[in-house]
């Protein structure tokens, strides 16, 4: 017997609602400054110039040696090592393409409270960025 949508739904939650099921819990919002492992997003606000990078959500991501930063999720990356408290974050790229200058990519992040907040910059944009556990 196929379940209809709703049925389905409404036994999962009372399920949900009556046991502690790791599959229930919902996301902790814990201090990045305690917690900063896994998966952020935030989107880049633009402060001086032109950034492309602010019409998408951006994915930082944090583990015990090392952190990854995608620019609107796009293709490039920007790679640093956290320092050993994970108080900052330093990240950066080079970037060069064919009849161009090579020109950097930086990310500087810090915790504060369940969020990490940095700023972005290359030559031609500056923009701050505040980081969230993807709910």
């Amino acid at each position: 017997m196929k379940a209809s949508f709703p049925r389905l739904f409404f036994a999962i939650a009372a399920l949900c609602g009556a046991t502690f099921s790791p599959a229930c819990a919902r996301p902790a919002h814990a201090d990045a400054q305690k917690d900063p492992y896994g998966l952020w997003t935030g989107t880049l606000i633009a402060d001086q110039g032109t950034c492309e990078e602010t019409h998408a959500p951006s994915t930082f991501q944090v583990d015990q040696t090392r952190t990854t930063f995608t620019p609107a999720d796009g293709s490039i990356s920007l790679h640093g090592t956290p320092d050993a408290q994970h108080q900052h974050y330093h990240l950066q790229a080079v970037v060069s393409s064919p009849g161009s200058k090579p020109f950097p990519m930086v990310l500087e992040a810090h915790p504060q409270d369940d969020t990490i907040v940095g700023t972005y910059g290359t030559p031609r944009c500056r923009a701050h960025v505040v980081f969230r556990r993807p709910q």
